[in-house]
């Protein structure tokens, strides 16, 4: 692939296909969408996601004027509160205590929090992984969650794939990528954010790995 005339929304999606694709074809994952889980191991995963999005959200105020983070930071994509809203729904109004994260999970948001700080390029490596991910493949998640678990369409135990403010989500993914191939930053910063990308792919395949591990399906 000529990378002078590729798009780099592209030259993302192209370069962290493998990546993507071992995420989505998970064991875990695989038997999630199955239907070969209990709730529990939904409702496990989706605490997980609470500390990576915590991680995403919480610094966000600080990137907000940022020239490469910056544009990414739209309200209508924040995911905490309607977590928080399908955790409560799963687990009862006192699911916080002693909720702590997989060791997969910690290295995951840990290197989230550490770009926050120091690597707005990075931050958006992250904030493309995942919130153009809720878009596209995360309504396969809610669907299978809605039909195999009984929740309510589009209500309280799947509220984190429901993007209220977004009413064309497809139009919403196309300017994205606008904003990804406006992003005024030089070929080696841009195929840093490429490689980090892949990283951010396999930190959540290592969460799928342990989640995995944790809910097998008996033999």
């Amino acid at each position: 692939m000529d990378t002078a005339l590729t798009s780099f929304s592209t030259l993302i999606r192209t370069a962290s296909h493998e990546q993507h694709t071992e995420a989505e074809t998970s064991t875990f994952m695989s038997d999630l969408l199955g239907g070969k889980l209990g709730v529990d191991a939904y409702a496990r995963y989706t605490e997980q996601l609470w500390f990576v999005y915590r991680a995403l959200e919480a610094g966000a105020a600080s990137l907000k004027d940022d020239p490469v983070a910056g544009p990414f930071i739209q309200p209508e994509l924040m995911r905490v509160a309607e977590l928080e809203r399908d955790l409560a729904h799963l687990r009862g109004p006192s699911w916080q205590d002693g909720l702590t994260p997989l060791p997969s999970t910690a290295a995951y948001a840990a290197r989230v929090e550490e770009c926050v700080r120091s690597w707005p390029g990075g931050y958006v490596a992250h904030h493309y992984t995942r919130y153009l991910g809720d878009l596209s493949g995360g309504q396969i998640i809610r669907d299978k969650a809605e039909k195999t678990w009984g929740f309510s369409r589009k209500g309280d135990g799947v509220r984190f794939y429901v993007f209220e403010g977004i009413g064309n989500p497809a139009a919403f993914k196309r300017t994205y990528r606008e904003l990804l191939d406006a992003v005024s930053v030089d070929d080696l910063e841009k195929q840093r954010i490429v490689d980090e990308c892949k990283n951010a792919f396999a930190l959540n395949t290592a969460v799928f790995r342990e989640l995995g591990q944790e809910f097998p399906l008996s033999a």
